[in-house]
């Protein structure tokens, strides 16, 4: 049997400092998450590993990453942070494979909180690419819907770089938004061989989580990425906004429950498992 990995989720300290949007109106998120949280979580869900994700954009706090997932035995991977248009990147990057010691498996831009939406376009990037994908690196995709044209120019460019697209592009689910959004998808679906994170979407769905609300989102990537390129992550604790570890777990199994055990074993471990090279 695959075993399960949750492909998505954070630890933080707050005193660490870095996490600029982590501020006291975040209610529940507003204190420190740590692998002793997440691991009785992950143990009634019955997952075996996770990929623990970058949530400030310092380097400093990927080697944080670092020291939290060599002491969490769980933990199979890091997606950290560097900054790709630093003139030294592949310095900087060299740096980071060898502190991680085989833990870094990917690098994710905060895309989304960057005001140019054609900043994933800049020729400053073109080289930062083209190291990621010869060190056999993901790029974690944290975009939003009006991101989606320049992220798909950009991967086109790249056929040779494996890419993950975060929280299913954060599709607007509060305000219904679904025509662009899932036409964007569609687009690189088709067009390229990233794969879909199914996370994130609790907390785009407003004051309504529910599977209902979800569904038509879920179907779509569904349909246009199959359950070959679909990875299942809890974005914990971010998703205790909206919901909790055992629900939204439970919610994605329901909502895939028309796929094969061979699909769904894809969906909830496999695919992870090959997308991070994962070495469970």
């Amino acid at each position: 049997m695959t075993p399960k990995v949750d492909a998505h989720h954070h630890f933080w300290k707050v005193a660490r400092g870095d996490y600029g949007w982590l501020t006291p109106e975040k209610g529940v998120l507003y204190r420190d998450y740590g692998p002793e949280d997440l691991e009785p979580l992950l143990g009634r869900a019955g997952i075996e590993a996770s990929v623990l994700v970058q949530a400030a954009p310092t380097e400093a706090e990927t080697r944080f990453l670092f020291a939290e997932a060599s002491a969490a035995p769980f933990v199979a991977g890091v997606v950290g942070w560097t900054e790709m248009e630093a003139a030294d990147f592949e310095a900087r990057l060299e740096i980071l494979v060898d502190d991680g010691q085989g833990l870094l498996k990917g690098i994710r831009p905060m895309v989304q909180d960057i005001a140019d939406p054609e900043w994933l376009l800049r020729v400053t990037l073109d080289d930062a690419f083209k190291r990621l994908a010869s060190k056999g690196l993901v790029f974690d995709a944290l975009v939003r819907p009006g991101q989606l044209g320049a992220l798909l120019r950009r991967v086109a460019a790249h056929p040779e770089l494996t890419v993950v697209i975060d929280h299913c592009a954060k599709p607007d689910i509060a305000r219904a938004a679904f025509e662009h959004w899932a036409t964007a998808m569609t687009e690189l679906a088709r067009e390229t061989s990233a794969y879909c994170k199914l996370s994130g979407l609790v907390t785009e769905a407003g004051d309504d989580p529910s599977p209902a609300r979800l569904q038509r989102y879920v179907e779509h990537v569904v349909d246009v990425f199959t359950p070959a390129r679909l990875i299942w992550g809890s974005d914990w604790p971010v998703l205790n906004l909206a919901g909790n570890y055992g629900a939204w777990f439970g919610t994605a199994q329901d909502l895939l429950a028309g796929l094969s055990d061979a699909e769904r074993g894809a969906v909830f471990g496999g695919n992870a498992i090959r997308a991070y090279g994962l070495d469970l």
